[in-house]
C-alpha cells in the first residue's frame, strides 16, 4: 500500500489549534443534550487518502483571493488540485466569507467550499457571535420541524449565498451529468458548510449523493438540528485537531449540539506530515473532548 503524507501546511493552515428551557432568554437557551462515551477507534490511512484529504485541499483554497480561485492560479492550493473548473465564486471577506463552486472532473464531483472566519474583519467576527438560537428558516429548510433551533448568527452568514450556491450546483450537475456533491470548509466555513449540506439534500434529487467533510466545526444548532443533520447526511464528517477550542464552542451548556462524524487528530508527526486520527462514536464524544482540552 501506498502511504500518503499528509502536508502539515494543510492542517496548519485548516486546524488551529438537561433539554432546553422551555422560555430562552434573549434566544438563549440553558441546557445540554446527548453525549457519547464510547471508545474512539483508528482511523487507517487509506481512508484518510480517499475521504478526508481531497475536502482539506479545497477548505484551504477556500482563503485564496476570489480573483485567484476563478482562475484557479493561487498557486500550491490550486496546483494541488489540477483540472477544476470554478463555476463560481465570491465573498467579501466581511458579512460574506468567500465561497466557491466548482466541477472536480477527477472525481466526477460538483464542489462547494466555504472560507472560515478572518480574524482582522469585524463584520466577519460578527458572524460568529451571534449565537441566539432561532428558527431554522423553512424556504432553505423545508424539511426542519419547529424544534429545529441554529446559531442565528451562522444561518443568516449561509443565506447570504444559499441562492447561488444551489443554483450553481444545480446548473453544474445539470452540464457535467455528475450525480455527486461534496460541501467543506473551516471553521465558520464549516458551519456554513453544514448547512449548506442539509439545504442542498433537501432540494437535489435523491440519485444525486450530498457529501460534507469540514474541519474546525464550531456547534451550529440544538439536538434537532444535530438529529436532522446525522438523518440527512449519514456519512457526515467534521474533523477536529489536537487543541483546538473552536469546535467546544458555542458551549454545550447552552443548547448547542455537535452531530454524529467527528474525526479527531490526536498528533501529526513534523517530519513526515503524517497525521494520526480517530473516529469518535456518536454525538458530543466526550472522550474525544477530554482530548482537545488535554493535548
Amino acid at each position: 500500500m501506498t502511504r500518503f503524507l499528509l502536508p502539515v501546511s494543510v492542517f496548519a493552515m485548516l486546524l488551529a489549534c438537561a433539554q432546553a428551557a422551555p422560555t430562552p432568554l434573549f434566544g438563549i437557551h440553558i441546557g445540554s443534550g446527548d453525549e457519547s462515551k464510547d471508545a474512539p477507534t483508528p482511523v487507517s490511512q487509506d481512508v484518510i487518502n480517499s475521504t478526508i484529504l481531497r475536502p482539506a485541499l479545497f477548505s484551504r483554497t477556500a482563503y485564496c483571493p476570489s480573483q485567484s480561485v476563478s482562475n484557479w492560479s493561487c498557486g500550491g492550493p490550486c496546483d494541488a488540485l489540477p483540472g477544476i473548473e470554478v463555476l463560481a465564486s465570491g465573498g467579501d471577506e466581511g458579512e460574506i466569507p468567500r465561497f466557491f463552486v466548482a466541477s472536480d472532473p477527477d472525481s466526477q464531483t460538483i464542489v462547494v467550499a466555504h472560507q472560515g472566519t478572518d480574524p482582522h474583519n469585524i463584520l466577519s467576527i460578527a458572524n460568529d457571535i451571534q449565537f441566539a438560537q432561532v428558527d431554522a428558516n423553512t424556504t432553505r429548510f423545508p424539511q426542519a420541524s419547529g424544534d429545529v433551533k441554529l446559531h442565528s448568527g451562522f444561518q443568516d452568514t449561509q443565506g447570504r449565498t444559499s441562492d447561488i450556491v444551489l443554483s450553481t450546483v444545480q446548473s453544474g450537475l445539470s452540464s457535467t451529468n455528475f450525480k455527486r456533491v461534496l460541501v467543506t470548509g473551516h471553521s465558520l466555513g464549516a458551519a456554513i458548510a453544514s448547512l449548506d449540506a442539509a439545504m442542498l439534500r433537501m432540494a437535489l434529487p435523491d440519485d444525486v449523493q450530498v457529501q460534507s467533510v469540514v474541519f474546525g466545526l464550531p456547534r451550529v444548532g440544538n439536538q434537532a438540528w444535530a438529529d436532522l443533520l446525522d438523518s440527512l447526511i449519514p456519512d457526515f464528517v467534521h474533523v477536529t485537531n489536537q487543541k483546538d477550542p473552536v469546535p467546544t464552542v458555542p458551549p454545550h451548556a447552552l443548547s448547542f449540539e455537535q452531530p454524529q462524524g467527528e474525526i479527531h487528530i490526536t498528533a501529526v508527526d513534523d517530519s513526515t506530515g503524517n497525521a494520526t486520527m480517530v473516529a469518535c462514536p456518536g454525538q458530543e464524544n466526550q472522550v474525544c473532548t477530554l482530548c482537545i482540552f488535554r493535548a
